[in-house]
């Protein structure tokens, strides 16, 4: 299952060049940069781990500063999803004006949906990560092969 977070989810991943040309329409509008990564991610868990600070004030000629941020961060976390953000504070705040995926572990074990019966006869569902059935830190593997329990079987008809 592929996870689709971000601006351009649905599309294959980017070259290197393309995330530079990405970098650079970002900068030309003045946003500041910052790469991110995590084992979790949950669509629920927007705040992941900050590699290293974010990049203010550079211009579109220093893309480069980024993009070896973001290969650092490939080489150090591959086995991790590894995002870019530019953040636009044209409004006053800091908000964000792009943000994508720019590395994915090789298995995505994917999500599960559980339902969930409450009082009153409500039926709640709530997301499951196959990934988080492990220890943080071994959900992903450097091979490309997950755990048995990564690769969820169907549930036998009751």
């Amino acid at each position: 299952m592929r996870i689709t977070q971000g601006t351009f989810s649905y599309l294959p991943d980017f070259t290197d060049e393309q995330i530079s040309a990405q970098i650079r329409y970002a900068l030309e509008h003045g946003w500041a940069m910052s790469v991110e990564y995590t084992d979790d991610p949950h669509p629920r868990n927007s705040y992941w781990e900050m590699w290293g600070m974010p990049k203010f004030d550079l211009s579109p000629d220093e893309s480069r500063l980024v993009l070896g941020e973001v290969r650092a961060c490939r080489e150090a976390h591959p086995d991790h999803y590894v995002k870019l953000i530019a953040y636009d504070c044209s409004r006053g705040r800091q908000t964000t004006g792009l943000s994508f995926l720019v590395n994915r572990p090789a298995n995505e074990p994917g999500f599960r949906l559980d339902r969930v019966e409450s009082h009153d006869r409500t039926i709640r569902y709530q997301l499951h990560s196959y990934a988080t059935e492990q220890p943080q830190g071994q959900r992903y593997h450097t091979n490309g092969t997950a755990p048995s329990s990564l690769n969820p079987q169907p549930a036998a008809a009751d």
